[in-house]
């Protein structure tokens, strides 16, 4: 299974913030929508990700408020990114590295929409129950010949 797959299903509806927008607008319109993060798009590409993790450090930082912080001032400007063809596999053991709940998918720098931990956790548990399905299908339709044998040769 690859991230287009999952895109196909998510479908392509992407949140942005600026970098030089308050940081407070920002976690205002995380809220509103139910996200945990927005993209950060200058000039039409890619230059971060503000997540929740971001927000939490930065208002820590600033004993208990957000002040007039920017979005640029603490997002992660070096957020892990994939592109549509990457295994799910591969998704996984990357966001476990870094403990990245959400990743940007590239194609020639042109942003394809964001997966979350919980879409590949949700992915990999459907195609785990469509794998059981059919093994369980398989199991049922076993020719009962081929049974009989089995257990004669015991």
């Amino acid at each position: 299974m690859k991230v287009s797959d999952i895109l196909v299903v998510k479908g392509g509806t992407l949140f942005t913030a600026q970098p030089d927008q308050l940081l407070s607008e920002a976690v205002r319109a995380m809220a509103e929508r139910d996200i945990g993060s927005l993209v950060v798009m200058e000039n039409g590409e890619l230059i971060g990700m503000l997540t929740f993790r971001e927000v939490m450090q930065a208002i820590v930082g600033n004993d208990g408020s957000l002040g007039a912080s920017t979005v640029r001032s603490v997002m992660d400007d070096a957020p892990l990114t994939c592109t549509p063809e990457t295994e799910i596999d591969e998704v996984r053991r990357m966001m476990l590295g870094r403990h990245a709940r959400y990743m940007p998918v590239i194609t020639q720098r042109m942003l394809m929409g964001v997966i979350s931990f919980y879409d590949v956790a949700k992915a990999v548990v459907e195609g785990q129950d469509f794998e059981n399905r059919m093994l369980k299908a398989y199991i049922r339709d076993w020719p009962v010949e081929d049974e009989q044998a089995v257990q004669q040769q015991q």
